[in-house]
């Protein structure tokens, strides 16, 4: 599941960044790499998406997410 699809309040784990070099470069320098756990804050439609990981709030525009593969924990 994309991260731009995830609901408010959802732990999930990071499954793929992607192929995009330039992107992977840039998100992996704020901390989110495969295998990062973190919690979906935030997800209002038209808005950025917030999430915790790696106890930092992020805030990542839409676009980046739908580049972000995440699994839900259960």
């Amino acid at each position: 599941m994309k991260l731009s699809e995830m609901k408010t309040d959802t732990s999930a784990r990071i499954v793929s960044l992607g192929n995009d070099r330039r992107f992977i470069r840039r998100i992996t320098s704020i901390g989110m790499s495969e295998g990062v756990d973190f919690e979906v804050i935030r997800n209002d439609r038209k808005m950025p998406v917030l999430i915790y990981v790696r106890e930092t709030l992020l805030a990542l525009n839409r676009s980046d997410c739908e580049k972000i593969e995440a699994e839900v924990r259960a």
